[in-house]
């Protein structure tokens, strides 16, 4: 099947507990079998020529779990650096972070900061992990950083704009594009304070099936659906927006 692939797919990665929950399992084992399904993602989205993948791995507010699962959490990501850091660098896949990352555990810590030097060169696909990370978080710190470039004369709040905003996130700091598409799973219809301010033109799709069976196929099907619609910008098509920004 022919795609028009997206360049930037973000992915809500939902549904880990019901699935276990569905299985009489404990929840760590839902988290476990949706670490496999990421893992297949990042290949599939590796494989379609996608430039950026971005999942929402641990927010803000995971926090309020309790401290066993958050526990379980992190000692599965750095089972996933161990297991998985090789092949991500032979497939020339690069990662990034999104997200204060400096509160977790300092095995994760460490783990993270070798996944990002690793990859650091790579030029395939750009795997973003928002760990630690919330969008309004992300806005408050960007506009801290725009107003204290105003406090010492290096801007004037006339000088603020979409651009300079923008450039203040995680993502624009890192140089990612804005999402065309936000795949949500499980069959949840919110974006649960996930790159809010760069998903205002993005195509949202809600999947039912629970992350931890979402498949290649899956995803095809969703990226199926995103071709089938006309994007719009404030009612212009997607050629007339990108002619109105040059």
């Amino acid at each position: 099947m022919e795609y028009h692939v997206p360049v930037h797919i973000a992915i809500i990665m939902d549904g880990n507990g019901r699935w276990a929950k569905e299985r009489n399992l404990p929840r760590m084992a839902g988290h476990h079998a949706g670490m496999k399904a990421m893992k297949e993602i990042v290949k599939h989205c590796s494989k379609m020529g996608v430039e950026h993948l971005t999942v929402y791995a641990f927010s803000t507010e995971n926090w309020k779990r309790s401290i066993e699962e958050i526990r379980g959490i992190f000692q599965l990501l750095v089972f996933f650096v161990d297991k998985e850091l090789k092949e991500l660098h032979e497939n020339r896949v690069r990662v990034n972070i999104l997200g204060d990352y400096s509160k977790l555990p300092e095995d994760a810590i460490e783990r993270i900061q070798k996944t990002l030097e690793t990859t650091k060169s790579n030029q395939g696909l750009v795997f973003n992990i928002a760990l630690n990370y919330g969008a309004r978080w992300d806005l408050v710190m960007g506009v801290k950083e725009l107003a204290e470039r105003v406090e010492r004369r290096e801007l004037l709040p006339d000088d603020i704009d979409e651009k300079l905003i923008s450039g203040a996130l995680s993502t624009g700091k890192q140089q990612i594009p804005d999402p065309d598409l936000v795949i949500r799973t499980s069959g949840e219809k919110r974006l649960s304070n996930f790159l809010l301010w760069e998903s205002a033109y993005s195509e949202l799709v809600f999947s039912p099936v629970l992350w931890p069976d979402f498949t290649p196929k899956d995803l095809e099907n969703c990226i199926s659906e995103y071709q089938r619609r006309q994007r719009r910008y404030g009612g212009r098509t997607v050629e007339e927006f990108e002619e109105n920004k040059e």
